[in-house]
This record gives C-alpha cells, structure tokens and sequence, in this order.
C-alpha cells in the first residue's frame, strides 16, 4: 500500500477529518455572528442618533416662553 493512500480506518485520517468540519461549522459560525454583531451595531447607531434627536427637541422645548413639563401645559379642551 502506498504511503500517501488515506485508509479510513486511520484513526489519524478521521481524527483530520473531524477537525476539517469542526473548522468549517466554526468558519461558518463566526461569518453568522459577525454579520449579527454588524447588524446590531447599526442598530445601536441609529438608536443613538434618534437619542441625540429627542435630547435636542426637549432641550429645545426647555428653552425660556416653552413649557418646561407636561403639567405645565394645558390640555387641548381649555
């Protein structure tokens, strides 16, 4: 039998192999998360902007001859 022949009885053989898919569903897995982490990234951008938009508009409504709290204001029927 010639040395470079792969016997599938080699335990050496199916441990390789093992670790060949183990490697290929880690690969895939990681592509899977990274693409969820980016995801969430962008996410967490756009949460961040809107924030920054709603800090803006309340201290735009704080600003002096605007009501300072929803008490303060009255409601549609007066």
């Amino acid at each position: 039998m010639p040395a470079d022949a792969h016997d599938p009885a080699d335990p050496i053989d199916a441990r390789l192999t093992d670790l060949e898919i183990k490697l290929s569903f880690t690969e895939d897995l990681v592509e899977h998360l990274n693409a969820t982490v980016a995801r969430q990234q962008q996410t967490l951008d756009a949460l961040h902007h809107e924030l920054r938009l709603l800090r803006q508009q309340l201290q735009a409504q704080d600003s002096p001859g605007g009501p300072r709290s929803l008490r303060d204001e009255l409601p549609p029927h007066y």
